[in-house]
């Protein structure tokens, strides 16, 4: 249960349990409000309003032996989209001067979004003074800041290097200011937002603690990911925006949006696309269908099909005339399955279990091929493999593995760290094959894994008593995605990092000849 200290900053330190959560709140009003909301053990101070006494506060209670810090109260919004009763969680706290990260920001914003409650992450300013008139609030918007305090920059000073969270609820905003008609109704909302963020802080002060991070090697990236997202980077170059791409050019919302901000324009189909437009068609290829509607309606077409796609195409056409009925392995509605489908519809047959291989009906049983979707876990392509294999024993293989080698590396380098880990995160986006997967096979080793598109949608209880992570990236994930998630889960204590590299891949692909330089 909680232990709240109401004493005013002159009385002496407050007891605080050892690796605990203390909490700083300016007004006993605020105080009260966090403290209604916690149910774990935690210590509340209210610490007086201002620089001054947060200052003097701060120096007071920065030797104590408390676990993780966080500052909890209310504050002035500065931008118009925000409303009386929303949260902000600083990633960085500003005195105007010096400006100081907060790393687990993303974690403790996507706990309280999880919780159903407003949220936004960015800067709060501390300023001297109560009320924020309009110019100024122009002023500290422009530069950035979301809300402004008159004590997070002095009272996070008492973290001295451990954890620390800055939760502010809006009171006032620039249509309704401090000290007007209305004010009182949203101090009350911010104060029921403190309440209701108390059981998200105590999650994030449980999950405060020194990790180790295993990273697979490889992960992230790999050649016809990295082939793809530079074709599209290379018609905005060359033509500018806007470039038409069919479908997600991989699936990855983080690259999606980044080349959407460049001036890439992403559609589900060619419908969409103007007459005479410039279009890419996606890394998962499409069926011989749409680019027939592509040149019959005149668009100029990039082809960013991997090539181990594409090499999949080829088998599925070249079985198919001579005669085969194909069974592909692979997932209903993929991108990747629908292409290689459309190459000859009334020869492949789509197989996601093995059972499904029990309703395959070829006119010739001795004239079976099988292919498989090149983003698949190679353990439950080979056990719907061998019961194709099973019934029918002359079926033909596809020349050379369909599985691409970034997947299997991938999944192999997953299973490495899975199995010194107590937990796996996979960086990827929801619609990613290859990155699902990934979780499966850390599941199958007996390890907890979850998939995460970023640090916001690790949910803290998972790392509650968890001292090992494990963490990879789908072949779609940025890079800089992995490093985010590091940073952030080091917000919630110190994190040392290795990497378990099973392999290195120095493969590259050629671009097509439309994006060439010359």
């Amino acid at each position: 249960m909680t232990r709240p200290v109401l004493a005013s900053p002159r009385t002496r330190p407050p007891a605080v349990e050892q690796s605990g959560l203390l909490v700083c709140a300016p007004l006993r009003l605020e105080a009260r409000a966090v403290r209604r909301g916690l149910n774990s053990a935690a210590t509340v101070v209210p610490t007086g309003y201002g620089p001054r006494r947060a200052a003097a506060r701060a120096a007071v209670l920065g030797p104590l032996p408390f676990g993780a810090l966080a500052v909890a109260g209310t504050g002035g919004g500065l931008t118009r989209d925000l409303s009386p009763g929303d949260l902000v969680v600083a990633s960085e706290v500003s005195d105007g001067q010096t400006v100081t990260p907060i790393p687990a920001a993303e974690l403790l914003a996507g706990e309280l979004r999880r919780a159903g409650l407003r949220v936004r992450t960015g800067q709060v300013i501390t300023i001297d003074h109560l009320q924020v008139r309009a110019a100024e609030r122009d002023r500290l918007a422009a530069a950035g800041a979301l809300v402004a305090d008159m004590e997070s920059a002095e009272l996070i000073k008492a973290a001295r290097g451990r954890p620390v969270a800055v939760i502010r609820a809006v009171s006032d905003t620039p249509d309704r200011p401090l000290l007007r008609p209305g004010a009182l109704g949203g101090g009350l909302a911010a104060l029921r937002a403190l309440t209701a963020a108390g059981p998200a802080l105590a999650r994030w002060a449980a999950a405060a603690g020194q990790r180790q991070v295993l990273l697979a090697g490889p992960r992230s990236f790999c050649a016809g990911v990295e082939r793809a997202i530079e074709i599209v980077e290379r018609i905005l170059q060359q033509h500018g925006p806007p470039v038409y791409v069919r479908k997600q050019i991989v699936h990855n919302s983080h690259v999606v949006a980044g080349l959407e901000e460049r001036g890439a324009i992403f559609v589900d189909e060619l419908s969409e696309v103007p007459d005479g437009a410039r279009v890419v068609f996606s890394a998962h290829g499409v069926a011989p269908s749409v680019r027939a509607e592509a040149d019959r309606r005149g668009l100029t077409t990039v082809d960013a099909t991997c090539p181990l796609v594409a090499k999949v195409h080829v088998e599925a056409r070249r079985f198919a005339t001579d005669g085969y009925l194909v069974a592909l392995i692979g997932h209903a509605g993929h991108e990747e399955v629908e292409g290689t489908l459309g190459e000859a519809p009334e020869s492949v047959a789509l197989v996601q279990t093995a059972d499904d291989v029990s309703r395959l009906r070829p006119a010739d049983p001795g004239k079976v091929a099988y292919l498989m979707q090149t983003t698949l876990a190679m353990d439950e392509a080979a056990g719907i493999a061998d019961a194709l294999r099973e019934r029918f024993p002359a079926a033909r293989a596809p020349g050379s593995d369909d599985i691409c080698y970034a997947t299997t590396n991938r999944q192999r380098a997953a299973r490495a760290v899975a199995a010194e880990s107590d937990l796996v995160l996979v960086a990827g986006s929801a619609n990613s094959s290859n990155s699902v997967r990934l979780v499966e096979t850390a599941q199958r080793a007996g390890t907890p894994a979850h998939l995460i598109d970023g640090p916001s949608d690790i949910e803290l209880g998972w790392l509650a008593g968890v001292s090992t992570i494990g963490l990879t990236a789908g072949a779609s994930a940025p890079p800089a995605v992995v490093q985010d998630i590091i940073t952030a889960l080091g917000g919630l204590g110190p994190v040392e990092v290795s990497e378990r590299v099973i392999t290195t891949e120095n493969i590259r692909f050629s671009l097509p000849k439309e994006v060439r330089q010359s």
